[in-house]
């Protein structure tokens, strides 16, 4: 089935169209029709699936229907989101795909000045994307009325439950109509989403794709046993081989960004960091720099993990791995989106064997072994820039030195 086939309207249509969107995925076929039909949903899918465009095709079509007939203004629907960036990929494909169909959405985030944003509310909004943090600051204010909400959608759910946002999602239920249409999108699942999740949907579909392998087929994911101090010299090596490649790397905190980024420095390697503690207007910034290719190596945190939707991604390091099992899933994810390929290696020091085995515990199977032969390891090592790891190369060759000594004098 084609997008032409659908029952959506011509301008939907023709955005699609140029875009590509020929066919939809197999998320955006299951998803499509129950959400124009009304129906609450529960849907379950792969990062880098579409599961954006499976809630935005259809509720821009059951938006500007509405409009056609003049029904009473005010915000129809509703995007929680739980981190900044991911707000404004969302709010762009919502604009993008709702070009020329008079549906005018915008997205509020916390970080930036509210003015601007408040003055885009008071001038009229059909779908708002928003953070819970700035989100419930403007209602406090009297700014936001949600009182004509027809659609909540609350995307990437486990995310916003790992970030302690349960108590937002049950406070912002009470400036809710009851009646109304409920929508659940993430890339995993568990108890608590699914607890959460039937405590506000109403006999929802439940839409679930790929749930034995929750990594895209089209993703090459693998593991490298690196030691801890040794990692700098492997992120160095992969760069220098891939120098046009775009690599995003993963790291545990916003120190550990900072640290990697500073050995990449010492080695003449440009490279930017991604984190909470980055004012908005910095991070939009490290985001299109990365996205224009002006910078080639990105260091993020967890936090973004779930904001970073750039088509051409080739390589993710999970620098650090991911204490939470369900992280890695949207990590690698961040590369092979849509028909394209992607790379993803994980680097894994000795103390961090646990933390893998529960990582495949959740995968329900291996992660691939990239295989380091002991002399390309020591290479490695051996011809990094870093000097701070030259006092390595130094030992063993002082050791050589010593070992030749004692050979010579047994002889």
């Amino acid at each position: 089935m084609k997008f032409e086939d659908y029952s959506i309207s011509f301008e939907i249509k023709k955005n699609l169209e140029k875009l590509g969107f020929r066919r939809p995925t197999d998320i955006q076929f299951k998803a499509i029709p129950p959400i124009m039909k009304g129906e609450d949903v529960l849907a379950i899918a792969q990062t880098g699936t579409g599961k954006t465009a499976a809630f935005a095709i259809p509720i821009l079509n059951i938006i500007q229907k509405e409009k056609i007939i003049k029904r009473a203004n005010g915000i129809k629907c509703l995007v929680m989101v739980p981190t900044h960036e991911l707000a404004k990929q969302i709010t762009e494909v919502f604009t993008t795909i709702g070009n020329n169909t008079g549906i005018k959405t915008i997205g509020i985030i916390g970080g930036v000045d509210q003015a601007p944003q408040i003055a885009n509310l008071e001038n009229g909004v059909d779908i708002l994307v928003a953070t819970p943090g700035r989100l419930f600051d403007l209602l406090s204010q009297g700014y936001l009325k949600l009182h004509r909400i027809e659609i909540l959608i609350l995307d990437e759910a486990d995310h916003m439950l790992d970030l302690g946002f349960i108590r937002d999602i049950n406070d912002l239920i009470k400036y809710l109509p009851k009646k109304r249409q409920t929508l659940f999108f993430s890339a995993t699942i568990n108890l608590k989403i699914k607890k959460l999740a039937y405590s506000l949907v109403n006999k929802a579909i439940r839409i679930q794709i790929s749930p034995k392998n929750p990594v895209a087929k089209n993703i090459d994911h693998s593991v490298a046993f690196i030691e801890m101090d040794d990692k700098r010299a492997f992120l160095e090596r992969l760069v220098t081989e891939y120098p046009e490649s775009k690599i995003l790397v993963f790291v545990r905190t916003k120190v550990r960004a900072e640290r990697v980024k500073k050995a990449m420095e010492r080695v003449k390697i440009e490279s930017d960091t991604i984190h909470s503690d980055k004012e908005q207007k910095e991070r939009s910034k490290t985001m299109e720099d990365f996205n224009q290719g002006n910078v080639k190596l990105l260091i993020a945190t967890d936090v973004s993990a779930r904001g970073i939707d750039f088509p051409n991604i080739d390589f993710v390091v999970n620098y650090d791995l991911p204490e939470v099992p369900e992280n890695y899933v949207h990590r690698v994810g961040r590369t092979g989106r849509g028909k394209k390929k992607g790379q993803a290696v994980s680097f894994c020091s000795t103390e961090e064997k646990e933390i893998l085995a529960e990582i495949e515990t959740f995968l329900d199977k291996e992660i691939k072994v990239m295989e380091i032969e002991k002399e390309t390891y020591r290479e490695t090592l051996d011809f990094t820039k870093d000097t701070d790891n030259n006092w390595k190369k130094l030992i063993r060759e002082n050791e050589k030195e010593i070992r030749k000594m004692k050979g010579g004098k047994k002889k």
